[in-house]
């Protein structure tokens, strides 16, 4: 009688997972760079990529605040502990939290307002390597990209191993970080925008940095494309 009284919830807890795979997200995450890549993904983890090799994996619908970047210069013991130098997140192989700046970030929101995805490429966190963000189905075609030489001609106080800061890690003000969320563009954040103006160049960058595709769009992420 006991299995006969949680057949259902089982069945529904079935039906329920199924809906979930059926309706999530397809990520592609390709490192194109000449150099290993250590990708990073929240939520999805971690996973080394050497040049040409993918790393593919599922985001469920309705997911938002969802990140996948790259990590350089990674070294990691046989417990996937260690550290990189950028994009580190917590020493961990397989990531549970952002990284740390600089690091450039695809960013996501899954069927969110009218079943649309929302996703962007930001260097709010600052740059570290080249970046290509696409949709691959649904007849969504416009995918963005930043891949100018950003690290090669950042600016002297943001200049930093491996990457280039944006400027509110450096200086931690309110021009900067638009703590009281009134911020407006910067000397610094032009530089970005000048180079990836696909690419949120600081918080508040909004109207000409955020895209979108239907829900139940796959995606692409290409570094070094």
């Amino acid at each position: 009688m006991a299995f006969i009284k949680s057949f259902p919830l089982f069945s529904f807890l079935l039906l329920a997972l199924a809906f979930s795979l059926s309706h999530a997200a397809r990520f592609d995450v390709t490192n194109k760079c000449t150099y290993t890549l250590w990708a990073a993904a929240v939520p999805g983890g971690g996973k080394q990529l050497n040049s040409d090799e993918t790393w593919s994996f599922d985001v469920a619908a309705g997911t938002t605040g969802a990140r996948i970047w790259a990590r350089t210069n990674c070294n990691f013991d046989g417990s996937g502990r260690g550290h990189c130098e950028t994009g580190d997140c917590g020493g961990l192989l397989e990531c549970q939290a952002y990284g740390s700046a600089p690091d450039t970030l695809a960013e996501f929101g899954l069927n969110q307002y009218n079943n649309m995805d929302f996703f962007d490429i930001s260097l709010v966190d600052g740059f570290n390597v080249p970046m290509e963000f696409s949709p691959t189905s649904n007849g969504c075609t416009r995918g963005i990209r930043c891949t100018a030489d950003i690290i090669g001609q950042c600016p002297d106080q943001l200049k930093t191993q491996g990457g280039c800061n944006n400027p509110c890690t450096v200086f931690k003000t309110d021009e900067y970080c638009c703590n009281s969320g009134s911020c407006g563009p910067t000397d610094y954040s032009k530089f970005f925008k000048d180079r990836c103006p696909d690419a949120y160049s600081y918080p508040k960058d909004d109207a000409t940095s955020t895209f979108t595709c239907p829900g139940g769009t796959n995606y692409r992420v290409v570094f070094c494309p």
